[in-house]
């Protein structure tokens, strides 16, 4: 690719490709399954890369999707110059996204997106709320389990507690009984979850409210907080499943919408109903950009409660684009469909 014209390098890495390294690290199918649903969306957009590449033709760029198996020799071609590269699937342990923005800093490359450091950070959710903590950012302070034994005990909480692996994504391991009374039953969560994806848990002082997802492109690179979009997400219950999550993206949501059995989660703009809650998300947003990092593309995850309690959950440098809230969040706040938004981003970089 030297010497070729401005171009977006698209890494994913495929759920098969994850799948299949699982089953040989001795997973079972069902875990190597649930665990590399949380690449769905490089299944879901994959359908629309020739839109994409056609979207950037129109913009003067050439496009190339490269899976992450490939990609150290790929980035080791490309042009300083002209080239941009933009990570679509993160992660670290089970998943190996987060090296590619590494790999392209190393190449001497421009990305999108965060630095590399906060690719590994944000997918480790002790050590992530520590750092947000350090910031005098409102998160749940969290003890830590490992199989049924303690490493940091949680406080004390009236209202109980919610229990969730530390390094998986997209709601695996969080089922129905994830919400507890006493830190006694975190012991069991937390043994079943390391029998089945060897990860520790996370255990939080529950908190109430809805839940909030905040999402945000750079499509003008001088956008700040204000071009948040920020939503509450009703599923219809009070938290999300690893089920609930599996039968909205990648071959099982494919499966879920051929059969008709699809229901998105109603969104409502915050602004709307709670305004003094969006101003502050907008708020943390800000203190996120200017003390974390947080640039180009990320997502916030929130509880809001009914009086303007705002609780920051957790950060996403990569956040689920080809879902339905991103893309709704293009429309609202660009009016683009998601390729024209992707395509209009990478070619104000470059140019």
């Amino acid at each position: 690719m030297t010497g070729q014209g401005p171009t977006l390098v698209l890494v994913h890495e495929p759920e098969r490709a994850c799948f299949d390294r699982l089953l040989a690290d001795g997973f079972s199918a069902q875990a190597a399954t649930e665990i590399s649903s949380y690449l769905a969306q490089s299944t879901d957009l994959a359908p629309e890369f020739d839109a994409l590449a056609g979207a950037c033709a129109t913009r003067g760029l050439g496009f190339r999707a490269v899976e992450l198996d490939d990609v150290a020799e790929v980035l080791a071609a490309c042009d300083r110059r002209s080239s941009l590269v933009w990570t679509l699937t993160d992660g670290i342990a089970y998943f190996r996204g987060g090296a590619a923005p590494a790999l392209a800093r190393l190449n001497g490359l421009r990305t999108i997106g965060a630095d590399d450091s906060l690719f590994a950070l944000c997918q480790d959710k002790f050590r992530a709320g520590a750092v947000l903590a350090a910031l005098d950012l409102p998160v749940p302070q969290a003890g830590l389990v490992r199989g049924g034994t303690w490493l940091v005990e949680p406080p004390a909480s009236s209202t109980g507690y919610f229990v969730k692996p530390n390094r998986l994504g997209a709601k695996i391991g969080i089922w129905s009984d994830s919400r507890i009374r006493v830190t006694d039953q975190a012991l069991a969560l937390g043994r079943r979850v390391f029998d089945a994806y060897r990860d520790d848990v996370v255990v939080q002082p529950y908190v109430a409210g809805r839940n909030v997802r905040a999402s945000f492109l750079a499509i003008d690179p001088d956008a700040g907080p204000e071009a948040l979009g920020i939503v509450f997400v009703d599923s219809g219950g009070d938290f999300q499943t690893m089920a609930d999550s599996m039968a909205l993206y990648g071959d099982t949501g494919t499966a879920t919408r051929a059969a008709g059995r699809y229901s998105e989660p109603e969104l409502v703009h915050v602004d709307a109903v709670q305004p003094l809650a969006a101003e502050k998300i907008r708020r943390i947003a800000a203190r996120l950009m200017a003390g974390l990092g947080l640039r180009d593309v990320f997502s916030l995850d929130f509880r809001v409660e009914a009086d303007d309690t705002v609780h920051l959950i957790e950060f996403e440098v990569c956040p689920g684009l080809p879902c339905f809230d991103f893309r709704a969040y293009c429309r609202a706040e660009w009016h683009l469909g998601l390729v024209e938004a992707m395509a209009e981003t990478a070619a104000r970089r470059i140019g």
